[in-house]
């Protein structure tokens, strides 16, 4: 599909639990999937949700479903990625809903960060994300094939 999301976009969230899709994407967004969008837990970091385009999402759903539900790790991404999917389409003011169970477990409160991640989006609450920025990768953290990154 070609699409490409990047930046970080400081953002509110509204009394309602809505969130304007930046200008600069809107778009894209609607090209891309039609402002079909899912949004879901991050199974990997606390404070973040998954942003996806639908038709993203669908591959991604269809690998974690296919997992073999005997093994916890797998019940886990299942739970948190599919389990809790949410289809979210932007209003006439380019505004989603979040649920309030997901703005809740990830205390996504006023303010929060967009993050253009490639193929998806990360809604971070302001806490989390300010927490991740502070993390630093050291020597130990660098396996063979980060080494030869030239950033």
């Amino acid at each position: 599909m070609g699409q490409m999301f990047q930046g970080e976009t400081a953002i509110t969230i509204d009394d309602k639990g809505r969130l304007a899709i930046p200008t600069s994407y809107r778009d894209l967004v609607a090209r891309a999937c039609g402002n079909r969008l899912v949004l879901t837990y991050s199974p990997f970091d606390m404070g973040c949700l998954y942003l996806y385009p639908q038709d993203v999402w669908e591959k991604v759903r269809d690998q974690v479903n296919a997992l073999p539900r005997t093994r916890s790790v797998n019940r886990q991404m299942q739970f948190k990625l599919v389990g809790a999917a949410a289809f979210v389409e932007p209003d006439g003011s380019g505004r989603i809903s979040i649920p309030a169970s997901q703005r809740s477990a990830c205390g996504l409160e006023k303010r929060a960060v967009l993050l253009g991640m490639g193929d998806k989006f990360e809604l971070w609450s302001e806490q989390a994300h300010h927490a991740q920025i502070r993390q630093t990768l050291s020597d130990a953290d660098l396996g063979d094939g980060l080494l030869d990154l030239q950033l």
